[in-house]
């Protein structure tokens, strides 16, 4: 642990006066929790800790607790128990706007900021783009992109994948959600993405010059100019990608996407897509580099064109020690109860999966990579429904979790087929939680081509 990272812990991990969010009325018991250092609060340590200050705090406080970070009062809805009655929300008191004031600016009207009747109309509607049918097509074209892209890659020692990973999921999203070039602009929407998802969660909240949230701003302007310009040639097209998808859904009682609507929708999906994927292939590559046996067992199945069983094990082993969407935020629109807890109207609330992924109580030894933990004789995931949710859960569950399942087996397929990766003796990742889970140093590994 460095310098910087024992300051914040200690920081963090003082005795700061413990006092209860708001009185509770006859019969609930109140949220107990604390600012932590003046100012700023526990910011720093959930940007620089993230996972581990989350489970130090369940472990002092339990399931239910508050922080103040990034200038608000947050509580954290951590464990299974808490994220099913969030999650799946049966008394309507969760909104998804407690997203606003994190992403708002940047994916504003995108499906996972959208509530109850009008939620359910879009993702309806959007339930068209992604049928059987889109999604067996959608991973055709994957697999085309793989076959052609990864052989490419240098077999050179400190190769960083993450950038590569990142460069062609993105690549994938433009073709196949889009079936375009994007050529020139590559960069640029790469640019445009990462700042986006990065701004919300920037400790400096207004457009400073050279900050993040500026960044932001600037990167959802590049992005809603992008797709505007290419709307008309979608709505008159006939092509079988997602872009074409939205523009063209209808309901059965004549209801389609405006213009607006599919602007912010197609922001918010390719971001998700794409990010998604990527942290989710990158941290199965981390664990089958360090543990060369499953990464041996799992090639000999892909080579030998056997069903993908175990690579799925291993992915969803991966998901659960990394989960690719850590945290998911939501605000009461009413006063409710948490666990016998008492939440007021208009509080946030964070439920983080990463937290229910690798609670000891639930998962034994939740720290290993133990891909059988997934395998029919244990089903360690079925110890309780909201154990293991990587994909959210309730309404909000995401939509495209078949297709990004299916993407990130083909990829992690045709590198199988074509390379082993190790890392050197010793070689342990730094997963920065800033906004979403990424190598700190690109995740570089030493590639050797598999023999033909």
């Amino acid at each position: 642990m460095s310098v910087a990272d024992r300051l914040v812990r200690w920081l963090s991990d003082r005795p700061w006066p413990v006092r209860e969010y708001a009185p509770a009325p006859e019969g609930l018991r109140p949220i107990l929790g604390d600012s932590g250092p003046p100012v700023l609060g526990h910011t720093i340590a959930v940007l620089r800790q993230g996972i581990d200050f989350g489970l130090r705090r369940y472990e002092r406080f339990g399931p239910v607790t508050w922080i103040r970070a990034f200038g608000t009062t947050v509580i954290s809805a951590a464990g299974p128990e808490a994220a099913q009655v969030v999650l799946a929300n049966k008394d309507k008191a969760y909104s998804q706007q407690g997203w606003t004031f994190f992403i708002g600016p940047f994916f504003h009207r995108g499906l996972m900021l959208l509530d109850f009747e009008e939620h359910h109309h879009h993702r309806r509607l959007m339930q068209e783009a992604f049928t059987a049918d889109r999604i067996a097509g959608y991973t055709r074209k994957v697999a085309e992109l793989a076959a052609r892209e990864i052989p490419l890659w240098p077999v050179t020692p400190g190769f960083e994948v993450y950038p590569a990973l990142k460069k062609l999921t993105l690549d994938v999203a433009t073709e196949v959600f889009m079936a375009t070039e994007v050529g020139s602009e590559a960069s640029r929407l790469r640019k445009a993405f990462v700042d986006t998802v990065r701004a919300g969660t920037s400790v400096v909240r207004y457009p400073v010059p050279g900050g993040r949230w500026k960044a932001g701003l600037q990167g959802r302007k590049m992005l809603e100019d992008f797709f505007r310009r290419s709307l008309p040639q979608k709505r008159a097209s006939v092509d079988d990608d997602l872009f074409s998808a939205l523009c063209h859904a209808k309901t059965d009682d004549g209801a389609v996407f405006s213009d607006d609507d599919v602007v912010n929708h197609m922001i918010f999906l390719m971001m998700a897509a794409h990010d998604t994927s990527t942290i989710t292939t990158s941290a199965v590559m981390y664990f089958l580099g360090k543990d060369q046996e499953w990464q041996d067992k799992v090639r000999a199945e892909v080579l030998a064109g056997d069903s993908s069983d175990t690579l799925e094990l291993v992915i969803k082993e991966s998901m659960r020690l990394v989960a690719p969407v850590p945290s998911l935020v939501r605000e009461t629109v009413k006063d409710t109860e948490l666990l016998g807890h008492f939440v007021p109207k208009g509080t946030k609330i964070m439920v983080t999966p990463w937290i229910n992924h690798l609670l000891p109580e639930y998962w034994p030894d939740p720290k290993r990579f133990d891909p059988l933990r997934f395998a029919e004789d244990r089903r360690e995931d079925k110890v309780h429904r909201y154990a293991w949710i990587p994909f959210g859960g309730g309404v909000h569950k995401c939509i495209g979790m078949h297709f990004g399942m299916s993407e990130v087996k083909t990829l992690l397929t045709q590198l199988l087929r074509t390379f082993r990766w190790s890392f050197p003796e010793g070689y342990e990742v730094r997963w920065d939680p800033t906004a979403l889970p990424i190598p700190t140093d690109g995740l570089p590994l030493r590639f050797e081509q598999v023999p033909q």
